[in-house]
């Protein structure tokens, strides 16, 4: 199974049809003789302005002002970097999970597969986010804003992990009758990981909640600093795109080699030759979602 699929220009257009404007809350001057000084202020060579980053992040203030389009280009692409590699960073977290990843306490009753919320496990996103190879040396402020989105996407994440049920799944049929005292174990038919039901899948599969989550975990300090609510902007870019994928790996990972075993109790005395699998269980290794 490929990693998750990241759809990054859908960031960029969510982040740009929230409409932020650079010089922020820019207002020009009031007054005739202020209007023609500020005029004066700005040569011919600085009316001019060809966008640099396409698509764009932000908009200038005035248009045709090569300054404003300059920072506009400029802080645009540091915005753009930042959510190219946290996008990245969870494309890692993620694939570090399916390896580590298993389903537990799965009971087995003849050809289905029953499990409770709980029943699959994984290491926390958080730290394996965080100690992403592409962000881990981020300091300062992209630390603070690299740690919320860790904290976000990995609540939201872990509210999905924590309702996974296995509803009465038809993962053995040749449990149905099997001939012998004992069931050996034997792997589940595959099946797509959003047959694994979660009354928490929305957390992962729209944006909102994710978004809100990124918000609530960034630092006051920056938030208060921010009366654009750029964080806002960028959060709601980040989780369209992880909402998005994780939408198309739930329908595309498959759960496999979930090894299933168990007694057949019809076998004891009176002898029947054949019998379905009662009370049966499953070998709760690493491993059923890598593939």
């Amino acid at each position: 199974m490929p990693p998750l699929t990241l759809i990054k220009p859908a960031g960029a257009a969510i982040f740009l049809a929230h409409g932020l404007k650079l010089p922020s809350q820019f207002k020009p001057p009031s007054g005739n003789t202020a209007q023609e000084h500020y005029k004066q202020a700005w040569g011919p060579e600085n009316k001019v302005a060809v966008p640099q980053l396409i698509p764009p992040w932000f908009m200038p203030a005035e248009q045709n002002n090569k300054c404003y389009q300059d920072s506009c280009d400029k802080i645009g692409n540091d915005f753009k970097t930042f959510h190219d590699k946290m996008l990245d960073a969870v494309m890692f977290a993620h694939s570090q999970w399916k390896l580590q990843a298993k389903f537990q306490n799965i009971q087995i009753m003849a050809v289905s597969a029953i499990g409770t919320p709980g029943c699959l496990s994984g290491p926390d996103l958080e730290s394996l986010i965080k100690n992403a190879p592409i962000c881990a040396s981020f300091t300062g402020n992209m630390a603070k804003h690299r740690d919320a989105v860790a904290k976000g996407v990995a609540q939201c994440f872990k509210k999905w992990q924590d309702g996974v049920t296995v509803p009465g799944l038809p993962w053995y049929p040749a449990f149905a009758a099997f001939p012998g005292p004992m069931a050996p174990p034997i792997p589940n038919v595959p099946t797509p990981l959003i047959t694994c039901l979660s009354p928490a899948a929305i957390s992962i599969c729209a944006p909102t909640d994710m978004k809100s989550a990124m918000d609530n975990a960034l630092d006051g300090g920056l938030k208060s600093k921010d009366n654009d609510k750029q964080y806002e902007a960028l959060h709601d870019a980040i989780a369209t795109v992880l909402s998005a994928a994780f939408t198309i790996w739930l329908a595309a990972q498959q759960v496999m080699l979930v090894m299933g075993k168990g007694p057949i109790p019809s076998f004891a005395p009176p002898y029947v030759p054949v019998g379905p699998v009662v009370g049966g269980d499953i070998i709760s290794a690493p491993g059923h979602l890598i593939s």
